[in-house]
């Protein structure tokens, strides 16, 4: 398997390299990695408003919650609006979708910390080479399965931090 993550997260030609299988791929390592170390893991899902972003949402967030985390969906927000909400909120993670300064047609997923900064290098490399184990995690049912919770209000929040801080 080629390395995934570059300096800034998965990113590739969205619905080709990027698709929605590795989506909820990546969604369901990172949170089975996240389980491990926070039982009751939250995990930040924010996006930038590219249309591939719908359907890498659903996935990512399907994968986060098949390992039993909560996914908080807090819509079309920036990046550093994950950031922040993820260290306000005390989620054990955040996860965004967005490619940034690329073109159009790219797409991305990057991860934050609970700390709100970008996610440590060593935890990248294990969801990377836990990826590889995706078909033999644990699958659980019932009232296990993680839920997702909309919480677009919660973008202003960031605005008002944004304010505060200017």
């Amino acid at each position: 398997m080629d390395k995934l993550f570059g300096t800034d997260g998965v990113r590739g030609l969205a619905n080709v390299d990027l698709s929605p299988l590795l989506a909820l791929k990546l969604g369901t390592t990172a949170a089975h990695v996240l389980v491990e170390r926070h039982h009751d893991a939250k995990i930040v899902v924010g996006r930038d408003p590219r249309i591939s972003g719908d359907i890498l949402e659903c996935a990512l967030v399907s994968g986060i919650c098949s390992q039993g985390a909560d996914a908080i969906l807090v819509g079309v927000i920036p990046t550093a609006g994950v950031a922040f909400l993820t260290s306000m909120i005390g989620a054990s993670a955040g996860a965004v979708i967005s490619a940034s300064h690329n073109p159009m047609p790219d797409n991305g997923i990057k991860f934050f910390g609970p700390d709100g900064y970008k996610l440590d290098d060593a935890i990248e490399e294990e969801i990377e080479q836990r990826l590889r184990q995706y078909d033999n995690f644990p699958r659980p049912s019932g009232a296990d399965v993680g839920r997702m919770h909309r919480e677009h209000r919660l973008q202003e929040e960031y605005l008002a931090h944004v304010k505060r801080t200017a």
